[in-house]
């Protein structure tokens, strides 16, 4: 009777246990599919948000600045799932804003400015008019390239991401292409600017194509992956040791951070370079810029750097609206012109808040 009792309760609680795992295998699978429809979601709302978005930039630019949006390619992507695929290894296509200034003579040349955006995923918007307004105005052609991973283009486009690695050659791709279609280039005067993961790509592209940049800016710029990955979240770590992402994390590959961080590249500028960065930055440590500050200086490299003290905006300090912010960027401009020659060169701060914010009283 013991026998039985017993055999009949082991049967009842491993009957019990099998539908309990079940349940939670169901539930798992639930919130899985779930999590899958939410960050559908989110890239749906991300492509509303950059089709309206897209909408505003004459609106916010006027007469002065002319806006086109076209398409280009870059490299194949580097991680290729099905490699027999039709179509599997066909160049990338992604888009870039080109702006012009509407009163420039087509018979001249024009110096060009590259304008990678920031953010492990993101896109460029018209929070960066007010530089583009500064921009054109002194009769720079700028393009702004939405590189692969960038957002508003669906997930299939954001699992495309290569960070610090084809982003950068999508990048390079933009300014070969304003070269190819714009005989109002100066081929001799291209330069590069960009803050944030926008330094990164910035940086990358000088060390990786010295002879294609007369010069460039590097603002509060991602610098030395290993470090970055040391005091950032979990969640942060995880996004880059994704599979259709680096695919694996710091401690598991060191070489391909590396190969991917400017500061471990120093050796490789040869292009006149500006670098700001700032003590309170709250997204990009300063102690990663000085990391690369020192390795620039180890390796004998000539730059021009400075290192602004609690400036208020931390991580865009010198990207927001304030008079401090504007000192910041008439040095970038300044720097820049030393050798891209803007034929309306800004003489101070006033002559860029009349072209940025009082477009109208400069004519």
């Amino acid at each position: 009777m013991k026998k039985t009792i017993g055999l009949a309760l082991s049967l009842a609680t491993g009957t019990l246990l099998y539908g309990q795992t079940r349940a939670q295998n169901a539930e798992a699978a639930q919130i899985t599919a779930l999590q899958r429809q939410i960050a559908g979601m989110q890239h749906q709302f991300d492509a509303l948000d950059k089709t309206i978005d897209d909408l505003t930039w004459s609106q916010r630019l006027g007469d002065a600045t002319l806006v086109d949006k076209v398409i280009i390619t870059g490299p194949p992507p580097a991680v290729i799932k099905n490699p027999t695929g039709q179509g599997a290894k066909n160049p990338v296509r992604f888009s870039a804003y080109v702006f012009i200034p509407s009163k420039i003579d087509p018979a001249k040349k024009y110096p060009l400015l590259v304008l990678p955006h920031g953010g492990v995923h993101s896109n460029f918007n018209t929070a960066y008019a007010h530089i583009i307004k500064e921009l054109t105005a002194q009769e720079y052609v700028v393009i702004a390239p939405d590189y692969r991973g960038s957002t508003g283009y669906g997930q299939g486009f954001y699992q495309l991401i290569d960070y610090g690695g084809l982003e950068v050659e999508d990048t390079k791709s933009c300014r070969d292409y304003m070269l190819d279609n714009y005989d109002f280039i100066d081929k001799k005067r291209v330069g590069i600017l960009g803050w944030s993961h926008g330094g990164m790509i910035t940086l990358l592209n000088l060390f990786n194509h010295p002879s294609d940049y007369a010069v460039g800016y590097a603002g509060v710029p991602v610098s030395d992956l290993i470090a970055r990955m040391g005091y950032k979240g979990q969640s942060y770590r995880d996004a880059y040791s994704a599979d259709y992402h680096i695919g694996k994390s710091a401690d598991q590959n060191v070489e391909e951070y590396r190969k991917r961080s400017p500061a471990w590249n120093a050796e490789k500028l040869q292009t006149p370079l500006l670098i700001h960065t700032n003590t309170n930055d709250e997204d990009v440590n300063v102690l990663e810029v000085e990391h690369l500050i020192k390795s620039l200086k180890a390796e004998g490299k000539k730059f021009e750097y400075e290192i602004y003290k609690e400036a208020p905006g931390g991580h865009t300090f010198n990207r927001i609206d304030s008079y401090g912010a504007k000192e910041s960027r008439m040095k970038i401009y300044d720097f820049l012109a030393q050798y891209l020659k803007p034929n309306k060169k800004f003489k101070d701060v006033k002559a860029l808040i009349e072209a940025s914010y009082f477009p109208k009283s400069s004519k």
